[in-house]
Parts: C-alpha cells; structure tokens; sequence
C-alpha cells in the first residue's frame, strides 16, 4: 500500500458538471488509500493495475453519478490509462486514452467480452446486439446489417423527413424546453421508422418504460426494491417485452419496409432466421439506442449553436441553401458544415460515455495485469476531452474536424462517439442522417437564443442528458 495521490491536483476543476456543491467537490479531491487489484503471476513482468475503493460500501459511485466526466477525467489524469476502482457493486477497471482504447477494442487475444454490459442493463435489454460476442454478435450482425444497407436508409428517410417536419412545425415560439420535445420527436421517428406504425396510443407509457430502463443500469440498490430504480427498469422491460411480442405475428405477415418486419423477414445465407425472442430482444435495445442517442445529439447541437449565434447562422444558411424540403440522402451528405457542428458536439457529449466489457481469462492491457472476470469500463468521453489529442478541448470548435485540421485523426480512437471495433455502432450513418434531418427542419424554422451566462450541467445518471431539460428561447423565422 502507499499514500494516495490526491485528485485535486490532478482535476482542473467540475467545469463539466455547474453547481456541483461541497459535498461534490471534497469526494472528488477526498483520498484514498490506493491499493493493487491483484498480483501479476509469479516471474511475470506485468505490473499491477492501481486504484481504490472508495467510500466504504458505495465506492465510487457517488462521484462517478453526479460528477461524470470531472470524475473521470480526475481518475485518468491522476492513475493514468488503467486504473481500478470500485462502483456499483463491483471493482472495475477504468480505461481512456487512445492506446488502451484500441487494445480492448481490436481484442486481438478475444479476452474482453460484451458481458460487462450484462451487469448493467443485462437484465434489461438482454440478448441485444450489444450484449453478443464473437461468432454470435457477427450472426446477428450480418442478418441485422441488412436493415441498414443505404437503399434501406434512403427509404427511410421519408419517414424521418415528414416526422421531424410535422413534430418542428408545432413546436410554439417562446420558452421552450429541447430535451423532452426532441426525446418524443425521436421516438415518433423510430416508430415509423421502425416499424411503419405509430404506438398505438402507448407512447406516454412506453417513453417511460425506455428511460426506466435505461437508468436502471446505474442503480446503487440492484436488486428489486419497490420505488428503486432496478424495480422500475424491470417493470419497463415487462411494458417493451409485451409490446413488442403481440406485433411480431402481424409484422412475420407484412410485406412492409420497415425494419420490424426486416428482422422478421432476415435470413443468413444458410436460411437461418431470428427467432420471435430474437426479434422482440433486438427490436427493445435498437428502440432504445436509436431515439436515445439522436435525442442526445440534437440537444448537444441545439445547446452549442444556442450558445454560438454566428455558427448557428452558418448552419442556417447553409440549410436554407439546401431547400426546405424533404432532403434527399445525397442532399443531407452534403451540408457540410452542419457535419462539423454534429461531430464537435458528438465530442463535447458523448451519447455513450462508456463502454462495459468483462475478462474472459486473465490478460495484458498496456503492460498491466488484469485478471479474469475483471468489469473493465472504457471512457470514450474522456477521449474526446485529451489535450494530447485535441487542442483547447473545452472549447466548442467545429472547425478542428475540418480537412486542414481534422484534430479527429490525431490517434485512432481519440473521437469515437459511435464506439469501434467489431461493436461499432451498426446505425451510425443513419443516426447521423437522422439527427441531420431533425436539426435542418430546426435551423429552417426557427432561431433559438440561450442567456449567456447560462451553462448546462449534463445528468450523468445513465446517458447524458440536461438536468433542466435545456431551457430555450425559440424565435419563428
């Protein structure tokens, strides 16, 4: 055992997280007594991996909910790329930087498993396409890759463009709260999108039963105490579950386009198809990544250009330029400089700030032993907040992704919003097709003001999102 370095000299300050309040501030500079996760083997070079518990029971967890990224960026700037602590329940390993990125997520030996996620949203979204490994994860992969081949996306986006534009429309000038307008709006899309159909009157219901679900993966009690969260993310589950099994019989009927009726419809070369369980797991978490992830975007965008008016007059004209539309895919790739805005806050925010696996043996990360059976937690919103990779990172910057910058090819895995590796995210060029859509029908609409003084605090209780619901002034063109 030795002293404990102290977080405070390593944090630059809760700049990421307005309002934190002393009880914040003193767990993050509070030290403990740091201590090794488990001896390499005999005669091995390895050196330990570092860290510490924490507060007695809770650990970290604390600090990890209501701090995020501070936190993390504390631990990475105080350990270094690998580093333990426990949280949650567990003793994790933590990981950021772009060479330890890489080495888990090439996974050359096959020693880091998806099963990190099923600690945390197994029980929720079991068996989605994140949760698989190997030669199953590539199984469900090819047959769900055929509902993302680009005529599939360009027949989608008719769906996307008449529902962002009839959602946008009714949106009332004056003071307006983006996140909970967006998150329906997004869902609205999926529905259509996803399965050629509206919910049926469920919407209020099934909104719910997904942020249940998604939250309940941070619960500090895990198990189902009535009022908790895991309770209420099982419940959720119970809602989607339901759901989506009565439509499966009409959707393995439908000739439709949709992506419901594409999983229904999949076969591998082999002939070999989903399963209804199969189906009903993948149709819940692609339900869930879809509209989370593009709500999170759009909001991030609606906030930096609120905060920016002369990039968000930049953006406008180049949409006005473009038409009122329905944009057409080719239409959409072009707008360019929109591009830039959507990466930069993909940046700033990452939709997912953190990637879970699980050892399957005992392994090497960056000349460190880390032992089977080891939570292992990747931090791709640290990543994209490094100074060694990108300059002044706090800054809101479109234009380092620009062809005579592009801070983004400074390492591999230094900007990595839709993850990498064999998991990277199999929606990801429609996601970003999506988010565009939404924010061209916002910019051609309206103009949108923020106080100056006004800094959003990002609710790091599961995926980012504005504790207030991002507050804004919306003004009609």
């Amino acid at each position: 055992m030795s002293a404990s370095p102290n977080l405070s000299t390593a944090v630059r300050s809760t700049s990421h997280t307005p309002g934190a309040t002393s009880f914040d501030k003193w767990l993050l500079n509070k030290d403990w007594p740091v201590r090794e996760l488990a001896g390499p083997p005999s005669g091995s070079q390895l050196l330990p991996v570092r860290g510490d518990n924490g507060v007695p029971l809770i650990g970290h967890s604390l600090e990890a909910l209501r701090l995020g990224l501070d936190f993390a960026l504390a631990r990475y700037q105080t350990f270094g790329p690998v580093s333990w602590m426990r949280a949650f329940g567990v003793k994790i390993v933590a990981v950021a930087g772009g060479d330890a990125t890489q080495a888990i997520l090439t996974n050359k030996d096959k020693s880091f498993s998806q099963q990190g996620w099923s600690y945390f949203i197994g029980p929720f979204f079991r068996r989605g396409l994140m949760l698989l490994d190997f030669d199953e994860h590539m199984f469900h992969r090819r047959l769900m890759q055929q509902a993302f081949t680009r005529p599939r996306i360009t027949g989608y986006l008719s769906h996307v463009s008449s529902t962002a534009r009839d959602g946008v429309s009714a949106w009332q000038p004056g003071n307006f709260t983006v996140y909970p307008a967006m998150k329906q709006l997004t869902l609205d899309i999926a529905a259509r999108v996803f399965m050629a159909s509206d919910f049926g009157g469920k919407e209020a219901e099934l909104t719910k039963a997904f942020i249940d679900t998604v939250r309940a993966g941070t619960a500090l009690v895990r198990f189902p105490v009535p009022g908790g969260r895991w309770n209420a993310g099982l419940r959720g589950r119970k809602v989607l579950e339901e759901f989506f099994r009565r439509n499966v019989p009409a959707k393995r009927q439908s000739d439709s386009n949709d992506l419901f009726a594409g999983l229904c419809h999949a076969r591998d070369d082999n002939g070999d198809a989903f399963t209804d369980d199969d189906v009903v797991n993948h149709m819940i978490f692609l339900m869930m990544a879809a509209h989370d992830t593009s709500t999170i975007t759009t909001t991030a965008v609606a906030y930096y250009l609120g905060k920016d008016p002369a990039w968000q007059d930049r953006v406008r004209a180049e949409c006005l330029a473009a038409g009122p539309g329905p944009l057409d895919i080719d239409a959409l790739e072009g707008l360019r400089d929109l591009e830039l805005v959507i990466k930069e806050a993909l940046r700033l925010v990452a939709p997912v700030p953190s990637l879970a696996r699980r050892t399957v043996r005992d392994t090497e990360l960056l000349g460190h032993f880390v032992p089977a059976n080891t939570m292992v937690a990747l931090s791709p919103w640290v990543n994209h907040m490094l100074p060694e990779y990108w300059s002044s990172p706090d800054l809101f910057d479109p234009e380092r992704f620009s062809e005579s910058r592009r801070e983004d090819k400074s390492h591999r895995y230094a900007w990595m919003p839709f993850g990498g590796g064999a998991h990277k995210c199999i929606g990801m060029h429609f996601g970003m097709l999506e988010v565009k859509t939404l924010l061209h029908q916002m910019l051609t609409n309206y103009r949108w003001t923020i106080p100056p003084e006004y800094v959003v605090r990002w609710d790091a209780t599961a995926l980012p999102l504005p504790s207030d619901g991002l507050p804004v002034v919306l003004e009609r063109l």
